[in-house]
């Protein structure tokens, strides 16, 4: 899809010489679909349960944040992901939408939240059957049952496949026998086990007739209600103070031979019969496997858009701040200047506010795909791997952007972004789980990588005529004009002028979006190619190969992610509620997002000859003698496009403290510089 410039629009829709950003239109093109389920969840924020509490302790934020739950609950907010017949609207989202943004007031609040609904109990909704759902989802909607997700051990994190605790089937009781055979299989940084569940959906290895069935989820009673004491054979610790996210009460749970109902097997993927037949209407174990993991996808969902929400607020109190704090006079008696006129400033903070515009509309659309499948509206089983592809391969920029814009915008705020009154710092905390929960990054960085290793597989094993035209052009391209520097010498040559002739080819939508889609090809059939022996090693060979390039795999995938977000951001700028001075403005910001992934990767691009290095040099004067001063001149705007309140930001720094000291310390200078003046000595 390419998008109009400026400079080719008709009068009647052209941008004006110095276009204004419409914040209104903005802010609900931002807030998507689900914007007014988005607006109540920062309003719920603002309640003082909800709100964070610097300063407070370990306990008083536990006790704080099960209040909250309960809050929430009274607020008829935590069953849009459940059936209707037990009072849920069946809107998923919605759900995930809400919980989101309660990340802004507390991300204890969020996360406890999602343990209880989008984990536990979503755990029940998607992997049992009605009767299941009968039996406890009215109970773990309205808290009577608060329970914990058992899925990581101790020894094992993100491969859950290899998880050591089994569930032996008993056709003599018609029981399973829950058991951890030893320490490294206790469930581990359990939400709700340290103290409030009562039941916990544990993942277990499913053994009947001396056959390993692979993992499965059974519900399992951990408390007695009334006590909070552990039931026999369970046993528990509390993982105590963490980093942060300390308004949850993470804890370990272990099972000596603890004994449940054959009823209590979520057995939608998975059954046993009386006598121990296990069935599944999944043949293969794999495909099984991942069909069940894969119903909980809404945990990697839910993280790419709470990292989104948190960075918007980060980026919101720094630019803020550095739109009105000021440092330095260019010579004495002059006004001091303002930080963000400063181009380091600029190039700390705007390429970042970029990135978070391309996380905010690419989250949008994993946000329309993911309602679309646990509607029904589309949710043929491909659709569920595309799913289960985009949430992987967003999850992990999101949430390492998150971490990163955190902590510049604290140095760029200096010693007021340390204080924990002005949230970064706390915020730096509390998001750092979010690179490792709900897998670890690059272990989903490395899944991407073999979808796409896949796709490329099945595109090249019977190709058509045009398929094989087009890979040996490619090929015949990439040898003649890329490998003998001919691309190079050409662009030298035709670049022998301005830097606006040398970056001019790349501002063009369709010349970025070729050289982002060229890159992830590229990297993947490299990669498919340097694989390909593999095929006829032996297994243990065979994974030393694959080790050797695991990180090039990573790297695919990655790049695979950022022209997913690059997309997502350009078919933004075709919304029919923008005006042309916006999207202008917006179209500046993607150029930005663009050029600087194409900064980013230079040196691919130099080394697999598809920039020149005066194209190079030419596309970072472009960002910072022209993009930069232009956005900078918006970026007040961009942030208020967020539709944060001044409350709901909570940072005096980003909401008229610092411009108050700041007009204060200017009219005490012009005081001081007026008496001056009218005490010097006549001539």
């Amino acid at each position: 899809m390419t998008t109009t410039s400026a400079a080719s629009e008709t009068p009647a829709t052209a941008a004006t010489a110095d276009p204004k950003v419409d914040v209104g239109a903005l802010g609900r093109l931002l807030l998507g679909r689900w914007s007014d389920v988005r607006l109540e969840a920062r309003r719920l924020s603002l309640d003082p349960l909800i709100r964070r509490v610097p300063g407070e302790s370990m306990r008083e934020h536990r006790d704080r944040v099960v209040k909250a739950l309960h809050r929430l609950v009274e607020l008829g907010v935590t069953g849009r992901a459940f059936p209707k017949r037990i009072g849920g609207s069946e809107d998923p989202g919605a759900n995930i939408s809400g919980f989101e943004e309660l990340v802004l007031g507390d991300p204890s609040v969020a996360i406890k939240g999602g343990v209880q609904w989008g984990l536990f109990g979503s755990a029940i909704l998607l992997l049992g059957t009605d009767r299941h759902h009968d039996a406890w989802l009215e109970d773990v909607m309205t808290l009577r049952i608060p329970g914990a997700f058992a899925m990581t051990e101790t020894g094992h994190g993100s491969d859950v496949a290899s998880i050591g605790t089994t569930a032996t089937y008993d056709p003599e009781t018609e029981e399973f026998v829950i058991h951890t055979p030893f320490r490294g299989a206790w469930k581990d940084y359990l939400g709700n086990a340290a103290e409030t569940g009562i039941a916990a959906v544990v993942f277990a290895q499913l053994v009947t007739r001396g056959v390993n069935h692979g993992v499965h989820a059974f519900y399992v009673p951990i408390r007695d209600p009334r006590t909070k004491a552990f039931l026999p054979g369970v046993g528990g610790e509390d993982d105590g103070v963490k980093g942060g996210l300390n308004g949850v009460d993470n804890g370990r749970l272990h099972f000596d031979r603890v004994r449940v109902p054959r009823f209590n097997l979520l057995d939608r993927y998975g059954a046993v019969a009386p006598d121990g037949e296990y069935s599944s209407p999944i043949a293969s174990p794999g495909r099984r496997f991942f069909t069940m993991l894969g119903a909980l996808v809404q945990g990697r969902v839910s993280l790419d858009g709470s990292a989104t929400a948190v960075a918007k607020l980060a980026l919101t109190i720094a630019i803020r701040y550095g739109d009105v704090r000021r440092q330095f006079a260019p010579e004495r008696g002059a006004a001091e200047t303002v930080l963000l006129d400063y181009g380091r400033h600029q190039r700390r903070l705007l390429p970042r506010l970029a990135e978070v515009y391309a996380m905010n509309f690419a989250h949008e659309g994993l946000m329309r795909k993911y309602h679309e499948v646990f509607s029904g509206a589309a949710d043929t089983d491909e659709d569920r791997q595309d799913l289960e592809t985009l949430a992987a391969a967003l999850k992990p920029l999101s949430t390492w952007a998150c971490l990163d814009v955190l902590q510049e915008s604290r140095e760029a705020c200096g010693g007021q972004g340390f204080m924990a009154v002005n949230r970064i710092a706390p915020l730096r905390a509390d998001m750092d789980i979010w690179a490792t929960f709900e897998g670890d990054n690059n272990v989903l960085l490395q899944l991407v990588g073999k979808r796409l290793l896949t796709e490329y597989a099945k595109r090249m094993s019977k190709p058509d005529a045009a398929t094989i035209r087009a890979y040996v052009a490619d090929q015949v391209e990439e040898v003649v004009v890329g490998r003998t520097g001919l691309r190079q010498l050409g662009q030298d040559i035709r670049d022998f002028g301005s830097t606006a002739r040398r970056v001019g080819w790349v501002r063009d939508t369709d010349s970025q979006r070729q050289l982002l889609t060229d890159r992830v090809e590229t990297m993947v059939a490299e990669l498919a190619q340097a694989l390909r022996a593999g095929k006829r090693m032996g297994a243990e060979e065979a994974a030393e190969l694959f080790n050797r390039h695991q990180n090039d795999l990573i790297l695919a995938a990655r790049a695979h992610a950022e022209l997913l977000q690059w997309e997502a951001f350009t078919d933004a700028l075709d919304d029919p509620g923008l005006d042309a001075d916006t999207r202008q403005v917006l179209t500046w910001l993607r150029d930005l997002f663009g050029l600087g992934l194409i900064e980013r990767g230079i040196g691919w691009f130099l080394l697999n000859g598809r920039i020149s290095a005066n194209r190079a040099r030419a596309i970072t004067e472009y960002i910072d003698t022209r993009l930069l001063p232009r956005i900078r001149a918006r970026a007040v705007d961009l942030v208020d496009a967020f539709r944060f309140s001044d409350e709901l930001i909570g940072a005096g720094i980003a909401t008229g403290e610092e411009r108050a000291r700041q007009d204060e310390a200017r009219a005490y200078y012009a005081a001081q510089a007026q008496t001056a003046r009218s005490e010097a000595p006549t001539v």
